[in-house]
């Protein structure tokens, strides 16, 4: 039985350097004066401290800077968190597993530069589900991560760690990365902003470059809309893609009027639940008094996408048990969770497909492009039911059980991740019976983050997100 003290939130806002602050308004803060970098670091790490019995978010701490922050930067003096799938010079990168020993990063990857370069402190890092591979991070012998709105509930995944963390209030933003819903299923989840970007919006992930089809975007999870658009400016003056559209500072909705189709069930067949759809229906209503145009669409993907990414997903899991040994030399394949496990297993049965499941699934942006003929953006649920309990998807469940409840979950986010098109989730003015927050999520053709940054302002501008402070 769940005990009162598993199921209530938990917050980590105080009179303290960050306030109620988000990262925009703390580095105005420490720019000013008002604040320095050193002080905010230090109370960011008491707040971590505060509620991390509670939440399980860290794996790593980083020891306090002398002095914090980059030289510059839009984010100079912010406090974070970077998540534990990618390198940070001298800290241990772990991935989630048990399978091997972890060793410390001899430099840092090359998102982690480029988050660097917005001036960030980095505390520390994130715990993920093994590998990114579940929707929730959750372990078979380790505590889970869990929801600061109720703790008795998932914080997603896989960048549950970072979405636990900035939702208590404990950093304004933390790094996430995206290869089939990542940023944004812990973002709903938490009640936060996640856009998963344009695939080669910011630098490649070091992992998803190495893939047969690259799936993975970095990015971060942040409590207000005008974070996640100063970090995706500040990442375009370290590096812009010249094959994108350049995004520039988004900082208002700017007023025009768009083309909106929605989906209250997945092209996959997978109904949503009452409160999901409950919550698409309100925001398009408010899309509507807003002065947007919005009707259904169809998103007519093949039939078979679920089980070809299904299959993609069990050849992750099998390249992994083969080159494990590059992440740690006591590499053992048999200490992979029951998900990855199963993953592989199932793949095993499957392998012949890989080159039909390889050609349908680079095809799926014919479909996904069709989609948008006469539309601006699609709007959608990010999940297709509510946040589930702790132990409802824990890798602990027998791989059939699992599975088949993960595929009535992620329904509608890995589409975005085939394609290499952007993504945002944003919190509903909905929430469910027990207080959790509900997502919805715009959908955009590659290259549109501006738009959906001013969807998503017009909507933080019409009717503020919840806050867990007043809960």
């Amino acid at each position: 039985m769940t005990t009162f003290e598993e199921r209530s939130a938990v917050h980590a806002f105080r009179d303290d350097a960050l306030g109620e602050h988000d990262a925009v308004g703390l580095a105005a803060a420490i720019r000013r004066g008002e604040v320095s970098a050193v002080e905010v670091a230090r109370d960011a790490a008491e707040r971590v401290r505060a509620v991390e019995a509670r939440l399980n978010a860290v794996q790593t701490h980083a020891g306090l800077p002398a002095h914090a922050g980059g030289v510059g930067g839009a984010f100079a003096g912010v406090p974070t968190f970077v998540k534990d799938n990618t390198d940070y010079l001298g800290l241990f990168t772990g991935h989630g597993s048990a399978a091997f020993t972890p060793r410390a990063a001899r430099w840092h990857a090359p998102f982690a530069r480029q988050f660097l370069s917005t001036g960030v402190t980095v505390l520390g890092k994130t715990r993920l589900p093994e590998f990114g591979f579940s929707p929730t991070t959750e372990y078979e012998s380790a505590e889970p991560v869990r929801n600061p709105w109720n703790t008795g509930y998932s914080a997603g995944g896989s960048s549950g760690g970072s979405a636990a963390l900035v939702a208590a209030g404990a950093v304004p933003i933390a790094h996430a990365n995206d290869g089939g819903g990542s940023i944004r299923i812990p973002a709903a989840c938490c009640g936060l902003v996640g856009l998963k970007p344009t695939r080669g919006r910011v630098v490649a992930n070091a992992q998803g470059r190495q893939l047969p089809l690259d799936i993975v975007s970095d990015g971060i999870v942040s409590r207000s809309v005008r974070d996640t658009a100063a970090f995706l400016a500040a990442a375009e003056t370290y590096w812009r893609n010249p094959e994108l559209p350049p995004l520039g500072l988004v900082e208002d909705p700017s007023g025009r009027r768009m083309r909106i189709g929605f989906l209250l069930d997945s092209p996959n067949g997978v109904p949503s639940d009452t409160a999901t759809r409950e919550a698409v229906t309100k925001t398009v209503a408010t899309l509507e008094r807003l002065g947007h145009t919005v009707e259904p669409v169809e998103l007519a993907i093949d039939p078979r996408f679920t089980e070809d990414f299904l299959t993609y997903w069990g050849l992750l899991s099998f390249l992994l048990g083969v080159t494990g040994r590059t992440l740690g030399a006591d590499f053992d394949r048999r200490r992979m969770d029951g998900l990855s496990r199963g993953l592989r297993e199932a793949y095993l049965k499957t392998w012949r497909r890989t080159p039909g499941m390889l050609r349908r699934l680079k095809r799926t942006r014919e479909a996904y492009a069709a989609a948008f003929r006469g539309f601006d953006l699609v709007l959608s649920p990010v999940l297709a039911h509510t946040t589930p309990p702790i132990g409802h998807l824990s890798p602990a469940v027998s791989y059939p059980t699992l599975i088949e409840r993960i595929l009535a979950y992620v329904a509608f986010t890995p589409v975005n991740n085939v394609v290499g098109a952007p993504s945002i989730s944003v919190p509903a003015t909905s929430a469910t019976e027990d207080g959790l927050p509900v997502g919805i999520m715009f959908s955009g053709r590659p290259g549109s983050e501006r738009a959906l940054l001013e969807i998503a302002f017009a909507l933080e501008t019409d009717r503020p997100f919840r806050r867990i402070q007043d809960v």
